[in-house]
């Protein structure tokens, strides 16, 4: 699951949305809980499905119907309508002077990204002077349903949630449907949704691109030829699904099949398991010389592992990971990591404009793309020293 750039988006059209295609075994950044996996368990999915009227299959499963030719705010890719308006859902307006907030994040604060996605969320709201409430589901889908109904049940006019998968959050979308409470997604997308019938505008990055982008960069750190392992996230949510499709399908559409794909484990978008699973890698193919992570946390854990077996620095394995952490970034800098494909958490800003817009305003598209940042050896330095790696 991004830097701390603040994404300017105007109030109108500060929209928010996630891209992203449906979900078989994926999640985003820190990880929600799933099994471990089997390292010689068939890919994911590498397809992405057609496009409808131009529109790519990630955008239909996230509501998105059509592309909108309108100006951009700054710091976005893209943006699918329909517009949408709570008045459709019944939803009123929102004092934001005296009303109450809901932000629901789902997983602990234990990993860069979703300390920088909370910590974007309260600074936007007490910039705002909103009253803003906030819970953490701990990556239990059942606990998120709870905080966000309980959080209805405290007042809340609207909630700002990141889902911790993309369909397990049905209970709570339709409890507040009923009480005719905004819901925002951001980060991670909810799938299978009529555009702005089920929630309001979403908001997130383009998660196959990255994987595009990711597959890019290994592909000009190894010359194309590589024994790889991929490093998969957790299950439940789009995000697996579209890093792990972005990257494989790039490499066939860039003929790459010089770099061979041997591995290929779960491990949950943490540290511990990145180093775990890499552990196994190694013993099962002390040959392997290219590593994708699929988040900087796992990519970290992967690191340690070949450290403690003598085997750091991309003369010895190259690594290419996604988010945009410091950690990463910095790995950069001391030469054991090739690129970081940046995942932006800073959604607060856009994502509370984009409930303005929705509530109070002339609505907001249904699915925003936001714009990432990429970095390698040309521009690490500079993104530690300027904080845009988070």
């Amino acid at each position: 699951m991004k830097a701390r750039r603040r994404i300017a988006v105007a109030a109108t059209a500060a929209t928010a949305a996630a891209l992203l295609t449906a979900c078989s075994t994926g999640s985003n950044n820190s990880g929600s809980s799933s099994s471990g996996g089997d390292a010689s368990a068939a890919p994911v999915s590498t397809t992405l499905g057609a496009a409808t009227n131009g529109v790519p299959a990630a955008i239909t499963a996230a509501g998105g119907t059509e592309l909108l030719t309108t100006p951009k705010p700054e710091g976005v890719s893209a943006q699918y309508g329909p517009v949408c308006k709570g008045s459709d859902l019944g939803i009123g307006k929102i004092d934001f002077k005296t009303d109450t907030i809901g932000w629901a994040q789902s997983e602990k604060e234990a990993n860069p990204f979703r300390i920088a996605s909370t910590k974007s969320q309260v600074e936007a709201a007490k910039a705002k002077g909103w009253k803003l409430l906030t819970t953490n589901a701990q990556s239990n889908v059942q606990q998120e349903n709870s905080d966000i109904k309980g959080m209805i049940d405290k007042g809340a006019k609207a909630i700002i949630f990141s889902p911790i998968n993309s369909t397990g959050l049905g209970d709570a979308i339709a409890y507040a449907k009923q009480k005719k409470v905004a819901m925002i997604p951001v980060d991670r997308n909810i799938t299978g949704v009529k555009g702005c019938q089920e929630v309001g505008p979403q908001l997130g990055s383009d998660f196959v691109e990255q994987g595009r982008r990711a597959a890019d960069a290994m592909i000009k750190a190894t010359g194309g030829k590589a024994k790889l392992a991929i490093l998969l996230g957790a299950s439940g949510v789009n995000v697996t699904d579209d890093r792990t499709a972005g990257f494989l399908d790039q490499l066939k559409a860039k003929n790459a099949s010089g770099i061979e794909v041997i591995f290929q484990q779960t491990a949950d978008f943490t540290r511990e398991k990145g180093k775990s699973v890499t552990e196994t890698l190694l013993r099962a193919h002390p040959d392997v010389n290219a590593i994708y992570a699929e988040n900087d946390e796992m990519g970290l854990g992967a690191l340690a592992a070949l450290d403690d077996a003598g085997k750091s620095g991309t003369d010895k394995v190259h690594i290419v990971s996604i988010d945009g952490t410091k950690g990463a970034v910095q790995a950069i800098v001391d030469g054991n990591f090739d690129a970081v494909i940046e995942s932006n958490p800073a959604f607060g800003p856009a994502s509370q404009a984009a409930l303005e817009a929705y509530v109070n305003g002339d609505g907001a598209p249904a699915v925003t793309i936001t714009t990432d940042n990429q970095y390698d050896s040309s521009n690490a330095a500079e993104a530690l020293s300027s904080g845009k790696a988070y």
